[in-house]
């Protein structure tokens, strides 16, 4: 991996990087959530936070919208922290489903284990297995991780939630499979229901920024110096968004970038290049697999100028 650029090179490939892909056609907006699909298809940003701080943006950067599964890491983190790696791969799992990330198929050829905390199941199992002693508690520990590990304005979006809440069915009864089957550690409905919740907040691509900042910087927020996670526990987070971060596409993705990265259908992308900085982009039209058709070509452009693919000797 090669040194970063000085700041004027790295303002001036943001900024090239965002003209040519901003309007980049193909996809479109997650429909089967109304509010996801009332979002203005047009809006695009892409952001860079380095582990020292520094930011580089352009486009609708400060913009609010839906984290959704992105939500998943915050999560994730959280639990890492309360019961550490080896209990989060033995009652969840650490291996990528090879079906789309709401997939009730998936379950039921696991004997209903989630595979992983990046897909729905997975993540509702999550929420279940935090130390918490009721659904607000849950709730109000999720909000506090995202908000520590990002440039700290997080705020629960209520037409978000109310949109979500009223139409989640498939993760209702998939939370209930995980019951059925001694997965689900908490009361079913509540788990759904928080995780529901996590996914309504509302985040700038500058947010994601930085939460992918302070996984490169080994858990420390470069933005408020706050050390936000164990960094033993980083490598673990970085390993599970590298098998499942892009849903069914992740293997590819992998292949092409080279870096952990995790995705949302609110138009979010996030990719983390361990000890250098973390790049996040924003638009809301979406491929078949869930991901921003912009956000992907955007952060593989930047990686490839910056020579940062992990795997590379």
């Amino acid at each position: 991996m090669s040194v970063p650029l000085p700041a004027t090179e790295l303002q001036a490939l943001v900024d090239k990087t965002f003209s040519l892909y901003h309007s980049l056609p193909g996809g479109e907006n997650a429909s089967y959530i109304p509010y996801l699909d009332s979002v203005p298809s047009r809006l695009a940003a892409l952001v860079i936070v380095t582990a020292k701080g520094e930011i580089y943006k352009a486009g609708d950067s400060d913009y609010g919208f839906a984290i959704e599964s992105i939500s998943k890491v915050a999560t994730l983190s959280l639990l890492m922290e309360d019961v550490g790696p080896e209990t989060v791969r033995e009652k969840i799992g650490a291996e990528p489903t090879g079906l789309p990330f709401n997939s009730v198929l998936a379950l039921c050829e696991h004997q209903d284990k989630p595979l992983s905390p990046l897909v729905n199941a997975g993540a509702m199992a999550s929420v279940s297995l935090l130390n918490a002693s009721s659904g607000e508690e849950r709730w109000a520990r999720i909000l506090d991780i995202q908000r520590r590990m990002t440039a700290g304005n997080v705020v629960l979006s209520d037409a978000i939630n109310e949109s979500e809440q009223t139409t989640n069915f498939h993760n209702r009864g998939i939370a209930w499979l995980l019951y059925a089957a001694g997965n689900c550690f908490c009361d079913p409905m509540e788990a759904c229901e928080v995780y529901t919740r996590q996914c309504s907040t509302l985040v700038t691509c500058k947010d994601l920024a930085a939460m992918s900042a302070t996984l490169a910087n080994h858990g420390k927020n470069p933005l408020s110096g706050e050390q936000v996670l164990t960094p033993e526990n980083v490598p673990h987070i970085l390993a599970e968004m590298t098998m499942e971060g892009l849903y069914d596409y992740s293997g590819d993705w992998a292949f092409e970038v080279g870096l952990p990265g995790k995705s949302g259908v609110g138009g979010g992308l996030l990719a983390v290049c361990p000890g250098k900085l973390g790049i996040a982009a924003f638009s809301p039209p979406l491929d078949e697999s869930g991901n921003s058709v912009r956000a992907q070509r955007m952060i593989a452009e930047v990686a490839k100028a910056l020579d940062l693919n992990i795997y590379a000797a």
